[in-house]
């Protein structure tokens, strides 16, 4: 499962009650179905690009939850416009 440009939907911030983490995101890997086939994905950069053109990178740290999604930790926070957006892991 070394596939390039796979495409990511970015579900949602990592949060908790009282607190919103900018630089954790929830990502969806696109045909990533399963817990086990997320966990061969970490470790691999993810990068969103805005629509002013700058990329923004991160790392892909660990699964969350059973269906396939999973964290990744940007080095700069991302903006609300990334929410419903696609990145690109590589």
């Amino acid at each position: 499962m070394k596939r390039r440009g796979l495409k990511a939907l970015i579900v949602s911030y990592t949060r908790s009650k009282e607190r919103q983490h900018s630089n954790h995101m929830i990502l969806k890997p696109l045909g990533i179905e399963s817990r086990e086939q997320a966990a061969q994905l970490i470790g691999r950069r993810v990068v969103w690009k805005s629509p002013t053109g700058k990329k923004l990178l991160g790392k892909i740290t660990r699964t969350h939850g059973t269906q396939g999604e999973v964290k990744a930790r940007f080095e700069t926070p991302l903006p609300g416009q990334a929410l419903n957006d696609y990145a690109e892991i590589l």
